[in-house]
């Protein structure tokens, strides 16, 4: 499916018409908002237990030296009462110990920085592109346009390969790629956190486009010597979303496997995967996607509460994949001319706008005051059964998170988020910022943005982090982070050198 150039501002400039995100919570399905409240019920004995153990306890700090005699006396008469109410108390403290999920702790991440010489400016790349001799000048045109308008800097990497002249997209070069990424985030983490690779119990490695035999969690375990026992999983063809998957994937086995580690790899390669062929709708990926990954250390063990940064506390995914057009609207293929490229539907955004809808009608009940709650839900069963022309109440999410990570996929995406959420520019700020400084790098852009703010020194302990991405299938998913201390520059951050240039003025 061919692309013009109008309509492929939906993804590097600003959306207009079929292309711009739907009216958020025009025509939302009552069933997104019940599996929310799902979500909640199943959280309900914890959500109570802590509130109903401090009343007792508020109830007995009150209690004097004749209270307690004259319980003591009541319940010298009442054996059975006793008995029961023990019964009662020990098999719901264990039911709740056994039940309850464990804590999972963010300790630290570490973002992968690629080497200066890397750095791709936008005259360079329109030259290297012309001495392929693969595009003509309509595709040539095209890419120029989209650089203009995508929301990139200048100072954004290609990986080795493609700076040669012609390209060189060999398996070879695919591998070196994703070793300097990948060795390179965990080099950085490793040192950072101080764990060992030997203590690490759970691996899980997310790439889409690239996955060759043996795997890239095989490459790590071979490069850091893990134990033998790990838990190792490779994640492929998932899309930008990739990365909130991975760590969906990790808490569930954290809350199997007790007192360990587990590292999250995610990342995208590109030296395999340009694309040199003249389908508008599968050059768009040229433009955007950048090197870039990151690695993630989590753990449930309680002696890492007092250092780790973070708390997880959602991970809501939805998958609009059971629909043909939602399934393909980020399609790899063939062209014509039997070349290989990942296809950009028109359809993109309005996609996007409604995966995203389901998403946060159902992460709401979980995380919105109980005011917006009540607001949102009266308006929406006035519409549903009264009156369709009532206007729709939008909840205020910014009285549920302090700080913002939106999917840096491409300026289009940030500018529709940024309304349909009614958000301020700083919430957007380190989204625009990492598609300038980093362009699109997949499911790790959402790190680079989270150590924007952290370079900031924006979060302070208490604060809620939402972290949105979008990703093929078509997939939208959400993590939400708590902070358990305030920010500060990491030596490890990306960002460290070059923080107090930002924020810096885009041109439309």
């Amino acid at each position: 499916m061919s692309i013009s150039v109008s309509n492929s501002a939906a993804v590097s400039g600003g959306a207009t018409g079929r292309n711009r995100f739907p009216d958020y919570l025009q025509n939302v399905k009552l069933k997104y908002v019940k599996l929310g409240y799902h979500y909640l019920m199943t959280h309900f004995l914890k959500l109570c237990l802590v509130p109903l153990m401090a009343i007792l306890f508020v109830q007995a700090s009150q209690m004097n030296y004749e209270d307690v005699y004259n319980l003591y006396l009541h319940l010298q008469y009442n054996l059975a009462l006793v008995i029961v109410f023990c019964t009662v108390i020990v098999f719901g403290f264990t039911v709740y110990m056994l039940t309850r999920p464990r804590p999972v702790y963010l300790v630290d991440y570490a973002c992968y920085r690629p080497r200066d010489h890397l750095q791709v400016k936008f005259n360079r790349f329109m030259e290297h592109s012309k001495l392929t001799g693969d595009f003509d000048e309509s595709s040539l045109e095209f890419q120029r346009k989209i650089l203009e308008r995508s929301g990139l800097g200048e100072e954004t990497y290609l990986p080795e390969a493609m700076h040669c002249i012609p390209p060189r997209p060999s398996m070879e070069a695919a591998r070196e790629e994703a070793k300097e990424v990948m060795f390179g985030a965990l080099d950085n983490l490793f040192k950072s956190t101080g764990v060992k690779p030997k203590d690490i119990g759970i691996l899980v490695v997310n790439c889409s486009l690239f996955n060759p035999t043996p795997s890239l969690s095989a490459m790590i375990v071979n490069n850091y010597k893990l134990r033998g026992n790990i838990r190792s999983f490779n994640l492929g063809g998932m899309g930008c979303s990739a990365g909130v998957i991975a760590i969906d994937l990790a808490k569930d086995m954290l809350q199997v496997h007790r007192n360990t580690y587990a590292v999250i790899v995610s990342t995208e390669n590109i030296t395999q995967n340009w694309y040199f062929g003249n389908r508008k709708s599968m050059l768009i990926p040229n433009c955007l996607f950048r090197v870039g990954g990151a690695a993630i250390l989590l753990s449930n063990k309680q002696s890492e509460k007092k250092r780790a940064k973070f708390k997880l506390v959602h991970v809501v995914r939805t998958h609009k994949g059971a629909d043909d057009t939602a399934f393909k609207c980020v399609y790899q293929e063939q062209d014509e001319k039997g070349k290989t490229g990942v296809s950009l539907s028109k359809d993109l955004m309005a996609i996007a706008g409604n995966a995203l809808k389901a998403n946060i009608t159902t992460l709401g009940p979980l995380v919105l005051p109980i005011s917006e709650q009540f607001l949102f839900f009266i308006t929406l069963i006035a519409r549903k059964f009264f009156n369709p022309k009532i206007k729709p109440y939008i909840p205020d999410f910014k009285l549920a998170f302090d700080h913002f990570c939106i999917h840096a996929g491409g300026r289009g995406v940030i500018d529709e988020l940024e309304k349909n959420l009614q958000l301020d520019p700083v919430h957007v700020e380190a989204s625009r910022m990492t598609l300038h400084r980093f362009g699109n790098t997949s499911s790790s852009s959402i790190w680079y943005e989270l150590s924007y703010i952290e370079a900031k020194r924006r979060i302070r302990r208490g604060h809620r982090i939402w972290q949105i991405a979008f990703g093929s299938g078509f997939k939208c998913n959400s993590a939400v982070w708590q902070a358990m201390k305030n920010s500060e520059l990491s030596p490890w951050s990306p960002w460290h050198d070059c923080i107090d240039k930002y924020p810096v003025q885009i041109a439309n």
